[in-house]
């Protein structure tokens, strides 16, 4: 950033721009594998005129800017890769609105998901968004994220009504709103959803919010291999039963999963399945999903106590980090490919096949209820080889899941680490996005470099 640019910005904003070293490093890496890219200054903004502001400065100079929410990104989205000024909003934190009534409320985009459940405590209503960090409302719509209840109440694309959302030069434009309905024009919210901060900075978002329902019961089903595992979800999934989340782990990451956690759970092909809805609904449900289950040579272990069910979603919450335990030390790529539920076995039995010729250990777990799963690829940050390996092992996986129908990413986003299969994956769509980058950021200043270069 030049000197005039940053002259301008401390006009504005004064010692708030901040440019201490070890701050700026924090903002240029998030929880990715990618090497950090600080920018040259941060500041942490803190209602959408700030935003509009420091746009409206950086766009006048040709100034780069990123949006930065808790950092959690995994694929390189908060990386500065040309500099410029990091704009946290974590400091957004007001629960503008809340309509218990019509089941919607509009929230600051530094608001997280776990701070919001417990504010909508009350009300008996919830955001069905499960991830496994603190991630900001803001940052959970850029990226398009779900979680594990996906196969239930859908991703942010199904959750987002309505944003408040700050153009390149600082314009400050509102999209979508309450009604649960509008045919009137493009889905600009949809635009802004998934963009990654490339299009616009989202500062307030409006949800559609779920009931808590009035049971919910789960319970662990161990078998013999993943293909049996997923004919079994695919047999439930038909059934209409009340799932809410359906989780695969394969026997590498239970057997980390028991040693990050001291459990003794079958370390073979595993499903965690939780049920919800009406309490006659939920019973009847488990039971048949316990006869599908035994009719495919599983072990059922329902959870008997409340305590066993949240010590079950604790276990799975852990995978991440069991997974990393079993190198210390180690970094992880972890994938993000998603195929129709039926192409899962094909897909796994492939990709495992590549993984153990290369000597490379790679958990899985995932979101098979919606075809979602992720490979944990450990490797050494000091070994190039290791590092080589993983990367084409990530390249192959994406070539087979484009081949069987899928896509990159579920959830995790583009960023820096999926631009180079969106040609193979959008064709001459891709072209069409690339022109509305133009159209909206005709100098390219929002988050350069990430989804597609232009």
């Amino acid at each position: 950033m030049d000197q005039q640019a940053m002259d301008a910005l401390r006009a504005r904003f004064g010692a708030r721009i901040e440019t201490g070293e070890s701050l700026r490093d924090q903002h240029g890496a998030g929880d990715s594998w990618h090497p950090a890219a600080p920018p040259d200054a941060v500041l942490f903004a803190e209602t959408t005129q700030e935003v509009s502001d420091a746009l409206a400065i950086c766009h006048a100079q040709g100034v780069p800017v990123v949006g930065f929410g808790h950092g959690s990104s995994i694929e390189g989205q908060v990386q500065a890769v040309r500099g410029g000024l990091c704009l946290d909003l974590s400091r957004m934190t007001r629960i503008l609105r809340v309509s218990a009534g019509d089941m919607d409320c509009t929230v600051e985009a530094g608001v997280t998901r776990q701070a919001l459940n417990e504010h909508l405590r009350d009300t008996g209503l919830f955001l069905p968004i499960d991830v496994g960090t603190h991630a900001t409302m803001g940052g959970l719509a850029s990226t398009r994220a779900s979680g594990t209840m996906t196969v239930r109440h859908g991703t942010m694309r199904d959750r987002v009504m309505g944003l408040t959302v700050v153009l390149p030069d600082g314009e400050v434009i509102e999209t979508g709103g309450r009604a649960r309905k509008s045919s009137a024009g493009y889905d600009l919210t949809g635009l802004f959803v998934g963009a990654e901060g490339t299009l616009g900075i989202i500062t307030e978002v409006t949800l559609r919010l779920a009931g808590i329902p009035e049971a919910a019961r789960a319970g662990l089903y161990a078998f013999a291999d993943i293909a049996e595992a997923t004919e079994c979800v695919i047999e439930a999934l038909q059934c209409g039963l009340c799932l809410n989340r359906i989780e695969l782990l394969d026997a590498l990451q239970m057997r980390a999963i028991n040693a990050w956690n001291g459990t003794d759970h079958p370390e073979t092909a595993t499903l965690m399945v939780d049920l919800a809805g009406s309490e006659a609904q939920v019973a009847e449900d488990l039971d048949t999903l316990g006869e599908l289950a035994a009719g495919h040579g599983a072990t059922v272990s329902p959870c008997a106590t409340p305590e066993a069910y949240n010590a079950l979603w604790a276990l799975r919450h852990s995978a991440l980090y069991a997974a990393r335990g079993l190198r210390p030390g180690c970094k992880s790529l972890s994938t993000d490919v998603c195929v129709p539920v039926t192409e899962l076995p094909a897909i796994i039995a492939g990709i495992q096949s590549e993984i153990a010729a290369e000597g490379v250990i790679a958990p899985l777990h995932g979101h098979v209820g919606d075809g979602n799963f992720h490979l944990v690829m450990l490797f050494d940050p000091d070994d190039a080889d290791e590092q080589d390996k993983v990367r084409r092992l990530n390249h192959r996986l994406v070539e087979m899941a484009l081949a069987h129908g899928g896509t990159a990413t579920g959830e995790h986003g583009v960023g820096l680490g999926k631009k180079i299969f969106m040609e193979a994956e959008h064709g001459p769509a891709l072209g069409l996005m690339k022109r509305i980058k133009q159209a909206v950021d005709p100098k390219n200043i929002l988050n350069p470099g990430k989804i597609f270069d232009l």
